[in-house]
């Protein structure tokens, strides 16, 4: 069973062309949507149609995809709300200290004491770092954000992270 992951969304077609507007739910898109690259596409509990990026270009906020062999607006159409994703296989290794976000989600989060603050649900990307929405354990949600100053560890294998919590940061 392959496991998936999630790269994109696309949300209408742009132009005459064969180009669909994706909003990117990946860190990296240049590397995602190079030419010849392999993107899979889910789109009502069809089997995934695998696709060949034949070019890439962003426009107002929106990545601009078009695919080997559907260079028409009447052949994308239908792909509207189909999401874009990539299997496992095709992960890249990356360096020291970065992390797929699937790696961190469903972490326990504990602090220096030991003391268990509760399980990271999402990541948010505001902009200079990212920041881990924590579920705690007792049921309110603490904002981690992603910095050397509050990450002390993070253990994907035992799915723990270590956090040194500033003042205020837990209450």
């Amino acid at each position: 069973m392959t496991n998936w992951f999630n790269v994109g969304k696309i949300v209408n077609t742009h132009g005459l062309n064969g180009e669909v507007r994706v909003i990117s739910k990946t860190d990296f898109p240049e590397e995602r949507y190079q030419k010849g690259n392999l993107l899979y596409l889910f789109l009502n509990e069809q089997e995934p149609i695998q696709l060949t990026i034949k070019n890439h270009r962003t426009h107002k906020n929106f990545d601009l995809l078009q695919f080997d062999g559907y260079e028409n607006i009447n052949l994308v159409e239908k792909w509207k709300n189909g999401l874009l994703k990539i299997s496992e296989e095709q992960l890249t290794n990356l360096d020291e200290g970065e992390y797929y976000f699937h790696e961190i989600i469903g972490c326990k989060v504990i602090t220096l004491d030991g003391e268990e603050v509760g399980i990271v649900k999402e990541i948010l990307t505001p902009g200079a770092n990212d920041v881990w929405i924590v579920k705690g354990t007792d049921k309110k949600e603490y904002l981690i954000p992603y910095i050397d100053e509050i990450i002390k560890n993070v253990d994907i294998e035992e799915k723990v992270i270590t956090i040194d919590p500033m003042e205020g940061l837990l209450t």
